[in-house]
């Protein structure tokens, strides 16, 4: 119990910190928004690149990891669409984005830090690994259901399109293919550079907290009690659970890679 609060505690503290700064107007809220900017544009690529561009491609890609991953958050996503479809007659962009809200971590923002924790360098892996499957699978699929519900002019071929185009400025996959090109160029970066990254990436886990304790001021949960409870319990027991059990029977990968896997599992909704 002393080791989870030891991991834990530090990772509440930060929010905290984020939400008091913007409750009390330290830092304002449109500034926290810039802050966010930073690190989805620049230190979580340099994040990516530091972890892929340090190591062999065989240290990098591991399709068991992607499988279970992938399997367990389309599993727990359709489970979540199909309800909040037909049982809880939602429509169709609501239950999109209820089964999104199950079965997408926010792997950049808590996992991330959390794993790192927990796990050192391998939580870089896991990161690039599940920003994979997230933006390559989960939020293209989530586009097509979403989107095309309510547009009339475009077919779900096009939005499918449109959405791919679109992770071309993406910049977790820019660092995530930067990261890849340098591991199999076997380029070595100049140290001055490196040492850029580096510190960038750095600075991803602490700032990406704050921007969370930050976001929270002022959220208004009236008339969602009942669809948040469905999508939290399901995000943090369902989809950890459906990850758990793919990734049990999948002995061959790396028990660190394992205990990664779940962990970005277990956080909560992106």
């Amino acid at each position: 119990m002393l080791d989870i609060l030891a991991i834990t505690t530090p990772i509440f503290l930060i929010i905290a910190i984020g939400y008091f700064a913007v409750y009390r107007n330290i830092v304002p809220q449109t500034i926290v928004r810039g802050m966010g900017a930073f690190v989805l544009n620049f230190a979580l690529p340099c994040l990516l690149i530091r972890a892929l561009a340090q190591r062999d491609l065989t240290e990098v890609v591991e399709p068991l990891y992607l499988l279970a991953y992938g399997g367990g958050s389309l599993l727990i996503f359709a489970l979540g669409f199909l309800y909040a479809l037909l049982i809880a007659k939602k429509s169709q962009p609501n239950a999109t984005l209820q089964g999104l809200g199950m079965s997408m971590s926010n792997s950049a923002y808590i996992g991330y830090p959390v794993a790192s924790q927990l796990l050192g360098p391998v939580a870089e892996i896991a990161l690039a690994l599940s920003a994979i499957i997230e933006n390559l699978i989960m939020m293209p699929m989530v586009l097509v259901l979403g989107d095309s519900a309510q547009n009339n002019h475009q077919s779900r071929w096009q939005v499918l399109s449109k959405a791919f185009l679109n992770l071309g400025k993406n910049p977790i996959i820019m660092g995530i293919v930067v990261g890849l090109v340098i591991s199999l160029s076997g380029i070595t970066l100049p140290i001055p550079i490196f040492k850029a990254v580096d510190m960038l990436a750095s600075a991803s886990g602490p700032v990406a907290l704050f921007v969370i304790g930050g976001g929270l001021v002022g959220l208004k949960l009236k008339g969602l009690r009942a669809d948040m409870f469905r999508i939290v319990g399901a995000k943090l027991i369902l989809h950890p659970l459906a990850v758990f059990v793919l990734i049990y029977f999948m002995p061959d990968i790396d028990p660190m890679l394992q205990i990664a896997c779940v962990s970005f599992a277990c956080s909560p909704m992106l």
